[in-house]
Protein backbone atom coordinates (compact mmCIF):
# COMPACT_ATOMS: atom_id res chain seq x y z
CA UNK A 1 0.00 0.00 0.00
CA UNK A 2 1.43 3.43 -0.71
CA UNK A 3 1.02 6.06 1.92
CA UNK A 4 0.44 9.44 1.01
CA UNK A 5 2.43 12.63 1.32
CA UNK A 6 2.39 14.00 4.64
CA UNK A 7 4.07 17.36 5.94
CA UNK A 8 7.44 16.20 7.58
CA UNK A 9 6.04 16.16 11.40
CA UNK A 10 2.80 13.90 10.41
CA UNK A 11 2.68 10.25 9.81
CA UNK A 12 0.51 7.33 9.92
CA UNK A 13 -0.20 3.96 11.80
CA UNK A 14 -2.48 1.68 11.35
CA UNK A 15 -4.98 0.81 13.99
CA UNK A 16 -5.31 -2.85 14.88
CA UNK A 17 -8.17 -4.97 16.43
CA UNK A 18 -6.34 -8.37 17.91
CA UNK A 19 -9.14 -10.68 17.87
CA UNK A 20 -9.46 -14.04 19.25
CA UNK A 21 -9.83 -16.59 16.04
CA UNK A 22 -10.08 -20.31 18.06
CA UNK A 23 -8.68 -22.00 20.90
CA UNK A 24 -7.97 -25.48 20.39
CA UNK A 25 -6.81 -26.31 24.01
CA UNK A 26 -8.31 -25.51 27.66
CA UNK A 27 -8.40 -21.17 27.91
CA UNK A 28 -7.79 -21.11 32.06
CA UNK A 29 -8.89 -17.34 31.64
CA UNK A 30 -11.88 -17.28 30.56
CA UNK A 31 -11.06 -16.48 26.58
CA UNK A 32 -14.08 -16.63 24.32
CA UNK A 33 -13.63 -17.03 20.22
CA UNK A 34 -14.36 -13.50 19.35
CA UNK A 35 -12.77 -11.55 21.85
CA UNK A 36 -10.36 -8.58 21.10
CA UNK A 37 -8.87 -5.62 21.97
CA UNK A 38 -8.02 -2.38 19.65
CA UNK A 39 -4.54 -0.65 19.74
CA UNK A 40 -5.08 2.95 18.31
CA UNK A 41 -2.16 4.69 18.08
CA UNK A 42 -0.20 4.17 21.54
CA UNK A 43 -3.50 3.09 23.32
CA UNK A 44 -4.89 -0.10 23.70
CA UNK A 45 -8.34 -0.56 24.14
CA UNK A 46 -11.06 -3.24 25.37
CA UNK A 47 -15.03 -3.68 24.43
CA UNK A 48 -16.80 -2.15 28.16
CA UNK A 49 -16.91 -5.05 30.94
CA UNK A 50 -14.42 -7.24 28.46
CA UNK A 51 -10.92 -8.82 29.72
CA UNK A 52 -8.21 -10.25 27.70
CA UNK A 53 -5.34 -12.47 28.97
CA UNK A 54 -2.31 -10.91 29.75
CA UNK A 55 -0.61 -14.19 28.98
CA UNK A 56 -2.14 -13.86 25.46
CA UNK A 57 -1.69 -10.19 25.35
CA UNK A 58 2.33 -10.36 26.30
CA UNK A 59 2.22 -12.66 22.99
CA UNK A 60 0.55 -10.06 20.94
CA UNK A 61 2.37 -7.22 22.31
CA UNK A 62 6.20 -7.45 20.31
CA UNK A 63 4.47 -7.32 17.13
CA UNK A 64 2.08 -4.82 17.19
CA UNK A 65 4.58 -1.52 16.44
CA UNK A 66 5.52 -3.31 13.41
CA UNK A 67 2.18 -4.58 12.57
CA UNK A 68 1.13 -0.51 12.45
CA UNK A 69 3.51 0.20 10.02
CA UNK A 70 3.59 -0.07 6.33
CA UNK A 71 6.45 -2.52 5.35
CA UNK A 72 7.02 -3.69 1.98
CA UNK A 73 4.73 -6.23 -0.01
CA UNK A 74 7.02 -9.10 0.40
CA UNK A 75 7.83 -8.71 4.11
CA UNK A 76 6.70 -11.22 6.69
CA UNK A 77 4.70 -8.51 8.58
CA UNK A 78 2.38 -7.88 5.69
CA UNK A 79 1.71 -11.48 5.03
CA UNK A 80 1.23 -12.97 8.91
CA UNK A 81 -1.73 -12.13 11.40
CA UNK A 82 -1.61 -15.04 13.32
CA UNK A 83 -0.15 -15.27 16.65
CA UNK A 84 -0.44 -17.80 19.82
CA UNK A 85 -1.03 -17.74 23.62
CA UNK A 86 2.23 -19.27 25.28
CA UNK A 87 0.45 -21.47 27.14
CA UNK A 88 0.55 -25.00 25.70
CA UNK A 89 -2.11 -26.22 27.27
CA UNK A 90 -4.69 -23.51 25.85
CA UNK A 91 -3.50 -22.69 22.15
CA UNK A 92 -5.56 -19.75 21.87
CA UNK A 93 -5.17 -18.27 18.62
CA UNK A 94 -5.53 -14.68 17.61
CA UNK A 95 -5.47 -12.77 14.49
CA UNK A 96 -4.01 -9.37 14.40
CA UNK A 97 -5.84 -7.07 11.58
CA UNK A 98 -5.65 -3.67 10.18
CA UNK A 99 -8.93 -1.57 10.88
CA UNK A 100 -8.22 1.67 10.10
CA UNK A 101 -5.72 4.62 9.39
CA UNK A 102 -4.42 7.09 11.57
CA UNK A 103 -2.50 10.26 10.90
CA UNK A 104 -0.48 11.57 13.74
CA UNK A 105 1.94 14.26 14.90
CA UNK A 106 5.50 13.65 16.11
CA UNK A 107 4.92 16.30 19.11
CA UNK A 108 1.59 14.67 19.94
CA UNK A 109 3.49 11.23 20.84
CA UNK A 110 7.26 12.66 21.76
CA UNK A 111 8.18 14.98 24.67
CA UNK A 112 11.06 15.84 22.11
CA UNK A 113 10.66 18.55 20.29
CA UNK A 114 10.17 17.97 16.39
CA UNK A 115 13.49 18.85 14.55
CA UNK A 116 13.22 18.28 10.73
CA UNK A 117 16.42 17.03 8.90
CA UNK A 118 17.76 17.93 5.85
CA UNK A 119 18.75 14.31 5.61
CA UNK A 120 16.88 11.57 3.08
Amino acid sequence: MTMPTLPDDQFQLYDLQVTVERIEGHCTCDMQVGDHFFLRGGKLSLPPGQSFCLYALQAAIPLLPAKQRPSHPADWMETDSRVTCPDPACRLIMRIQRVGLRTLRHDDVSPIPWEPSDQG
